[in-house]
């Protein structure tokens, strides 16, 4: 089943969320904006311009957005013009990524002006993906800057749940790359770690779904109605959909020069399209008609 092309010249896409106007919202991480995409036609334009380097964003209940800020990665070794230092094979952008304009990392707020304040901005390394619980609380990963530490004793990564009345809790540490996160259909949370799949518990245990994928590793997912979870997965640049802790299905990207598939969600009028950001070529593919719908999300609701 091959994907379509939806969105080209989004820069790094993450985050991907599903909107009731019939719009997908996507962070262009190197560029530091949400851009708002029209599928049917490929249109796009810049919703928020929050700086840094936005990653994951979610539906907040007056219109806006809640978004995961790393705080500015520097992706120049990624840019075709640097290509003589990378190995062989290795992951390119199309085009040359813009360069970083840091800020602090953290949780941002996008209203829905477009202006952008931070709910939260101390004490984090470089927040990535988020999720928000039917109660209104916001989980999030805290992975360390940009890239794993190379000394694997130095377990870092964190997740942190933002409650309704403001409180930041952490929830679970010692994680080596802690990326991507979504409620599982029992409202647990589910985090990437390396090439598997946690659960994550209220009192911070943890519970493989999959050990291990494969060689290599996850970045963000999604889940439909039936418990599928859909992880896109890296160095194959496809979707691996894991259910019952098994791989039954691989949703392969074409093949073209090696890049990076970052995140996805459900979407479209029957929530069965699976959107999915090829990100260092710049794009935005949809599979559609997919076998069950995606798991309806809850927005943040904004404080009073």
């Amino acid at each position: 089943m091959e994907p379509e092309v939806v969105a080209e010249d989004t820069g790094l896409g993450e985050g991907p969320v599903w909107c009731p106007d019939g719009t997908l919202v996507i962070t262009s991480v190197d560029r530091g904006v949400l851009l708002r995409i029209w599928p049917e036609t490929g249109r796009k334009e810049v919703v928020a311009d929050t700086a840094g380097s936005p990653n994951a964003a979610q539906l907040a209940s007056d219109g806006g957005f809640i978004v995961t800020q790393a705080g500015g990665h520097d992706l120049s070794p990624y840019a075709p013009s640097a290509s003589a230092t990378r190995p062989p094979g290795s992951a390119v952008f199309y085009q040359e990524p813009a360069g970083p304009r840091p800020t602090a990392s953290g949780l941002q707020r996008v209203l829905p002006d477009g202006s952008v304040r931070y709910v939260a901005n101390e004490g984090f390394m470089a927040p990535n993906d988020l999720t928000v619980a039917a109660d209104g609380t916001v989980y999030f990963t805290d992975p360390p800057i940009l890239n794993p530490p190379t000394n694997r004793e130095l377990l870092q990564g964190r997740v942190w749940a933002l409650r309704p009345d403001g409180r930041l809790q952490l929830v679970a540490d010692g994680y080596y790359y802690c990326n991507g996160i979504a409620l599982g259909a029992d409202g647990v949370p589910i985090v990437v770690e390396r090439s598997g799949l946690q659960r994550v518990f209220p009192d911070g245990s943890k519970e493989w779904v999959i050990e291990s994928m494969g060689a290599g590793s996850g970045d963000g997912i999604c889940v439909d109605v039936e418990g599928r979870i859909y992880a896109p997965f890296n160095p194959q640049r496809g979707v691996k959909v894991i259910e019952d802790g098994k791989e039954v299905d691989f949703l392969p990207v074409p093949q073209g020069p090696p890049g990076v598939v970052t995140n996805c969600c459900f979407g479209g009028s029957d929530m069965r399209t699976l959107f999915v950001n090829d990100a260092f070529h710049g794009r935005v593919l949809a599979w559609e008609s997919m076998p069950s719908p995606g798991l309806p999300l809850h927005p943040w609701p904004v404080p009073a």
